[in-house]
């Protein structure tokens, strides 16, 4: 009788199981996948950039012709055979996520733009350019997830658009070990929505691929963990006012150089970008290299290592270092090349902490350094509540939450007094007429042409 039983429930069994396997196995096992990738990701950036110091260390000139040849390679390279790969990716995924996922991810989310993300941003950080893996990372999540939607037999808008949100923010999260600002980065800064429909699927997708980078990684802060005392100094509000202010004015500076190369950079110059791009990135690699040497080596890279050497005490810097990099990280970044803001972004906000503790020379430096690195992440992102959550996740820093917060509320207020959100403006570029048209009306003050700044007016 049993048997019999069996054998009838045995076609009702295997529906649910497939059932259940399309509805959580299948993402599940995309998660797994983000989680795997972003830390092989960031093992290969981390090889490279290790590779190029050691090579710097021995020959130390070497980044004059190395840097500019390579520059002249990815650039050839992403035009060539990537394109759609350029820049730090989140604005390729905001796009996707602003018009029909289906459409716009065939185009931005493939396979071919996974290869040349992984690729040349290798290159350039095999050069010493001053570059994250974090925006790469969070294209790279966003691309894996979405080609899971052909495991599912009745794909539609709804699950490409979960697919594509939770790799992104898983990508994010397990890049930096930082799951809340995986999800706040979702909110705030991809969708600017939260949905309860969506939650679920996005805290699920961040979980598992924190879980995979936890287990080979181990348990870490990005940053380390900063030790501040129970009795704040008298001076922190106005401390924090201040470093608001310059890190706002200094991020929102870099926003406008960005968006606003027609009115910056000589015509003789953006001739050569549209007819001789090779040979512009080129120059910019000669910049980057130039800067590098004055600044001792200190600016390559993305600025990790002296960022973690200024809060543990270990790193001596410059005064002119912040400057130095932000130099660097605009050259960078003009001739589109493959990589993410974020990290450099912390590490000259935590050069402008160290600047500030001249003023501010009674006051801890770890916290003028939380402070910056916050204010100047906002500034440039003008996201404030992502930057705050996930610099208080990278430096173990909730004794400061509240001084954080309010450092990149009004950094990133400042900032916008210059220069429209970054992202959002970018994704513009990706978008057709239309839709592009509506994500500007959304954030009323953000459209680039109230500002007077394009995307289209990049050399």
């Amino acid at each position: 009788m049993s048997r019999v039983t069996l054998t009838l429930n045995l076609p009702r069994l295997v529906r649910r199981t497939r059932r259940l396997w399309r509805q959580y196995g299948i993402f599940w096992l995309g998660a797994v996948v983000v989680g795997l990738s972003a830390v092989l990701y960031a093992k290969l950036i981390d090889w490279g950039y290790d590779a190029f110091r050691t090579m710097q260390q021995h020959y130390t000139w070497l980044p004059l012709l190395l840097t500019p040849a390579l520059a002249a390679l990815s650039v050839w390279l992403t035009r060539r055979f990537f394109v759609g790969a350029e820049g730090s990716g989140i604005p390729q995924v905001i796009a996707t996520l602003h018009t029909h996922p289906g459409e716009s991810g065939n185009r931005l989310l493939t396979w071919r733009i996974v290869l040349g993300k992984v690729l040349v941003s290798f290159l350039a950080i095999l050069g010493g350019f001053t570059i994250g893996r974090e925006g790469p990372t969070v294209q790279i999540g966003a691309a894996l997830m979405f080609k899971l939607r052909r495991l599912y037999p009745r794909s539609n808008a709804l699950i490409e658009h979960q697919l594509v949100l939770a790799g992104a923010a898983a990508g994010l999260s397990a890049a930096f070990n930082t799951p809340l600002a995986g999800i706040v980065f979702a909110i705030e800064e991809l969708t600017r929505s939260f949905e309860a429909r969506t939650s679920g699927v996005l805290i699920t997708a961040i979980i598992i691929s924190g879980v995979i980078a936890l287990g080979l990684n181990g348990n870490y802060t990005y940053f380390g963990t900063i030790e501040i005392g129970t009795h704040f100094p008298k001076l922190l509000a106005l401390a924090v006012l201040l470093t608001a202010v310059v890190t706002g004015i200094a991020g929102g500076l870099f926003g406008w150089l960005l968006l606003n190369t027609a009115r910056w950079i000589p015509a003789p110059l953006r001739t050569l970008y549209d007819k001789r791009p090779i040979v512009f990135a080129a120059l910019c690699g000669l910049v980057i290299a130039v800067s590098g040497l004055i600044s001792g080596g200190t600016t390559f890279g993305s600025g990790y290592a002296e960022a973690r050497g200024l809060l543990d005490g270990h790193e001596q810097l410059s005064l002119w270092y912040p400057f130095l990099k932000m130099i660097s990280m605009v050259s960078s970044y003009l001739p589109g090349i493959p990589g993410g803001i974020f990290a450099p972004s912390l590490s000259i906000g935590a050069g402008f902490g160290n600047l500030l503790h001249v003023v501010f020379d009674g006051m801890q430096l770890q916290m003028l350094i939380a402070l910056a690195m916050v204010g100047y992440l906002a500034a440039v992102t003008q996201s404030p509540i992502t930057s705050f959550v996930i610099v208080m996740e990278m430096i173990n820093g909730h004794a400061l939450v509240i001084s954080l917060m309010a450092t990149a509320l009004i950094a990133s207020r400042v900032s916008r007094l210059f220069a429209p959100p970054l992202y959002e403006t970018l994704a513009l570029r990706y978008m057709p007429p239309s839709s592009a048209g509506a994500l500007a009306a959304a954030a009323p003050a953000r459209s680039a042409e109230k500002s007077g700044t394009s995307d289209s007016e990049r050399p």
